[in-house]
């Protein structure tokens, strides 16, 4: 799971729901604290067990640029509520609940990114055509399901766990069982390890079982979206544990992606490198929205 190092929220950075069509979203929104909104506004999608404190450390920095950027939780995860129909959480429907949301914010047409298995479900948010987009950023995702082994065995024993009996009291047993040991011998504040907890129980148990089953049976779409005409960026560690770095990179040329490789990070340069991650994905939205300024 993405780990935010701070939970203390920047200037410029509030706490906001967004009432859909397809539901309530939490969120995340920054704005600059001086200048106006010059750029278009982005929007920012987890991965599966993350949430929308993942891009705690890129707001602020994003937002300076001169621009509104909203990071959500998804439906079921964390502090937005989801459906209670179990196909509800397919990457399809959520897919289409991101569309909802880029409408909801009455802003106009919007930059998105999907971090991770949020990747994933953009994907679906672009093919189903319902989203008025600017551009598409996969953020250490992949074109398919996820082949890393370790990743497997987590979604899997994930599913073993919680699919026949996916309660909040069998979520707590998860838990503590596998995750609270791991958690606090990582060395993280008290204060990182009590929201890591809280996040974690506070997620849909249905929702989680149907993502890990999405996660593990995702088809390749990559040709379907290259077949579209927005301009698209793949960035992502160089030292990515889920989809390897080497996937994400033919991934990105088929796609006739922008390619960024982040030195020393990992699955997550939104946290592991904020601040390059956020000068590279300043750089390609300001470039899709001035192509001129490239030549600059």
């Amino acid at each position: 799971m993405s780990t935010p190092r701070f939970l203390e929220l920047p200037p410029g950075v509030r706490r906001a729901d967004v009432t859909t069509d397809m539901g309530t979203f939490a969120a995340l929104r920054a704005l600059p604290t001086s200048g106006g909104c010059e750029h278009r506004p982005a929007v920012l999608v987890p991965g599966l067990t993350g949430s929308k404190e993942d891009f705690i450390g890129l707001l602020q920095t994003l937002a300076q640029a001169g621009r509104q950027v909203v990071a959500v939780d998804l439906p079921g995860q964390y502090e937005s509520p989801g459906p209670e129909d179990f196909d509800g959480y397919g990457t399809a429907w959520l897919g289409r609940s991101v569309a909802a949301l880029t409408s909801a914010l009455g802003e106009g047409p919007v930059h998105l990114l999907g971090h991770s298995y949020g990747g994933l479900v953009t994907r679906e948010t672009v093919l189903s055509g319902e989203a008025e987009l600017l551009s598409f950023t996969l953020m250490s995702s992949g074109p398919a399901a996820v082949p890393s082994q370790g990743r497997v065995d987590d979604a899997q024993r994930l599913i073993g766990y919680l699919g026949g009996d996916p309660t909040p009291d069998r979520l707590a047993e998860m838990w503590e069982r596998f995750l609270d040991a791991p958690a606090r011998s990582s060395g993280l504040a008290d204060d990182i390890l009590a929201f890591l907890r809280t996040r974690m129980l506070a997620n849909s148990p249905r929702g989680l079982v149907r993502m890990c089953e999405e996660i593990l049976s995702a088809g390749d779409r990559t040709a379907e979206l290259a077949a579209t005409d927005l301009p698209k960026m793949v960035l992502y560690g160089e030292n990515d544990d889920a989809w390897p770095p080497d996937l994400q990179a033919a991934m990105a040329d088929k796609l006739s992606a922008r390619k960024v490789v982040v030195p020393g990070a990992a699955h997550s340069p939104n946290v592991e490198a904020p601040e390059t991650t956020a000068s590279a994905l300043t750089r390609f939205w300001n470039t899709v929205e001035t192509p001129a300024r490239d030549n600059l």
